[in-house]
């Protein structure tokens, strides 16, 4: 069965971002900005924390609007990422309904792919794969 990644309860996030360092690792690189999540303060000081993750939509939007076929239904739900077919347009990441897709430094999109890597390394078991 394929699995997808979902926030389990975002309460329970207390901003450590280990999650982002595991994914950006995964990805070679150590930098939290280049994972394929995003952890962030809800603002004010409340404590309270929005992760954002790829929804895996069973119609992506991002797939639509990418002109060139980089990116493909995934079986589950979301997509897979083409790296030779995308043109670094951005217009995935600017038709993700959620801001799931951020571009990389050298311009192309990083997108999660629901490995579960960075699960493993949350200390408070926010997010989770679930089979679907």
């Amino acid at each position: 069965m394929p699995k997808v990644l979902r926030v389990v309860d975002r309460r329970r996030c207390i901003g450590c971002l280990s999650c982002r360092q595991a994914c950006a690792r995964l990805r070679g690189d150590y930098s939290p900005s280049n994972a394929a999540l995003d952890v962030k303060t809800a603002g004010g000081m409340s404590g309270e924390f929005i992760i954002t993750i790829c929804m895996s939509c069973e119609d992506p939007a991002c797939m639509e609007a990418c002109k060139f076929g980089a990116l493909t239904k995934r079986n589950g739900g979301g997509v897979v990422f083409h790296k030779d077919k995308c043109t670094k347009c951005g217009a995935c990441a600017r038709a993700c309904s959620v801001s799931a897709i951020r571009m990389d430094k050298e311009g192309y999109p990083i997108i999660c792919t629901h490995c579960g890597y960075c699960t493993r390394y949350c200390p408070h078991r926010c997010i989770a794969t679930k089979e679907v």
